[in-house]
């Protein structure tokens, strides 16, 4: 393959690289993908960790997408053969034994919407709900004709408008932290709504989806073997190192045992951390200042396999005043060959990104105890995923500092979610990056 000439080269196998694939594949153009680990999805992947079944992170399908939707139906992948939806979410409540629920499916299931809006009044008053009103429509108002969100945190943006504080810890708080592992004192406010604004119009649409498998089996092998249809090439387990550069225009990449790869494009698809240490020699070019300037949020995972479910259904739960921030039991949909099966995301990330498995397991379940779910005597096996520094920040002011995927050194090309798109972090944002990159690609050449 060193040897075989290439249109355009994808650094990373994500979702990001593998919809700039498609796109240009599709179109008749010679590509190759390049991807680190031995098997495709990046951060949306599944793997076997030391004889046990692990994915990178609790995932969920939103309702609402398009973009990524499409991309799988041209693969011939159907949403509906690969996720089960969620109609509801539970949010429980430490140490009282007691849950909130939200109905999350206004079409699919209204009558559910509405108990969550008009009904749990033993735990969130009138009053409470009636705090959100003004902070919700000025939200969404501000998100649609001005960026100045972005200069308040979650926090702020509910104080100003006098939001009340079992609001903002039972609800505010599980769509943030619980969404993206940041605090809503650090969470952009932009990003925020940013994340619901497109339920608004779709509302129809809203509902949650849990994989039926993993996510490198279900929905991003499809791709791939779609890709490999259209005649382009793919190597795993090859790292790449940097770039080859000369006279303001990259040409080719070097891998870690010293290979090197040329095309007339290269698209650096992988995590804005690996990214950032990729091109560091050209860390100081103008058009790559954003890229440098953006900042990185880690991500932990804590994922146990069990002699019995967790839970009584596998729906996504938050635990707001924990860091267990949200989990699900997955026996009854991602792991159907397990009998229980709990992956939980992690308050804190950086923090427990660094403490063994061991410790982290005694306090997964002292705070699952507080929740209610017991988890001791049924625990056969246990894993930390950690993903250290690979999200762009939700920060405030991050918004501003998202690179496009055009750069100004010839043969450049950025994807990934932290690249400009009108959607965030998410599985969606990767899909978009990747066709408009692909779209970059077809100008240049």
């Amino acid at each position: 393959m060193r040897d075989k000439k290439y249109d355009t080269i994808i650094v990373g196998a994500g979702l990001a690289g593998l919809s700039c694939a498609y796109e240009l594949s599709s179109r008749g153009k010679k590509v190759l993908v390049v991807e680190k680990q031995a098997y495709a999805g990046g951060r949306t992947s599944s793997f076997i960790d030391n004889s046990m079944q692990v994915e990178s992170g609790l995932h969920r399908y939103i309702g609402y997408y398009s973009a990524l939707p499409k991309l799988l139906k041209k693969c011939g992948v159907k949403i509906g053969d690969i996720v089960t939806w969620e109609e509801k979410v539970d949010i429980l409540i430490k140490d009282e034994n007691r849950k909130l629920v939200l109905g999350l499916a206004p079409l699919f299931a209204p009558v559910k919407t509405l108990r969550g809006i008009f009904g749990n009044n033993d735990i969130l008053s009138v009053k409470d709900k009636l705090s959100l009103i003004e902070f919700f429509i000025c939200g969404f108002s501000s998100y649609i004709f001005s960026e100045s969100l972005d200069h308040y945190s979650v926090t702020e943006y509910a104080n100003k408008h006098g939001v009340s504080e079992k609001s903002k810890r039972l609800v505010l708080e599980p769509l943030s932290s619980g969404i993206f592992f940041m605090p809503p004192e650090n969470y952009s406010a932009y990003a925020f709504f940013g994340l619901f604004a497109p339920a608004i119009p779709k509302f129809y649409k809203m509902r949650i989806g849990a994989f039926l498998g993993g996510m490198t089996d279900v929905m991003c092998n499809p791709i791939v073997d779609k890709i490999k249809s259209l005649g382009g090439d793919f190597i795993f387990g090859k790292e790449i190192s940097g770039v080859i550069y000369k006279n303001n225009t990259v040409t080719g990449v070097e891998s870690t045992d010293g290979d090197c790869f040329y095309a007339d494009n290269i698209v650096m698809a992988t995590t804005l951390s690996a990214a950032k240490e990729i091109l560091k020699p050209l860390k100081n070019h103008k058009s790559l200042a954003k890229l440098f300037l953006l900042k990185t949020m880690s991500a932990c995972t804590f994922q146990l396999e069990l002699n019995k479910p967790a839970l009584k259904k596998d729906i996504t739960t938050f635990a707001p005043g924990t860091d267990m921030v949200s989990f699900a039991e997955q026996s009854r949909s991602t792991f159907r060959n397990l009998k229980g099966r709990l992956s939980v995301i992690l308050g804190n990330p950086k923090e427990y990104s660094n403490k063994r498995a061991e410790v982290i397991l005694e306090i997964v379940k002292k705070q699952m105890s507080s929740l209610g779910v017991h988890l001791d005597n049924s625990i056969i096996n246990y894993r930390k995923i950690a993903e250290e520094d690979e999200f762009y920040s939700l920060d405030k002011g991050s918004q501003k500092l998202r690179p496009t995927q055009k750069t100004e050194i010839d043969g450049l090309v950025l994807a990934g979610d932290y690249t400009l798109t009108s959607s965030f972090a998410t599985m969606e944002g990767a899909v978009i990056s990747g066709k408009r990159a692909a779209e970059v690609c077809l100008e240049n050449k």
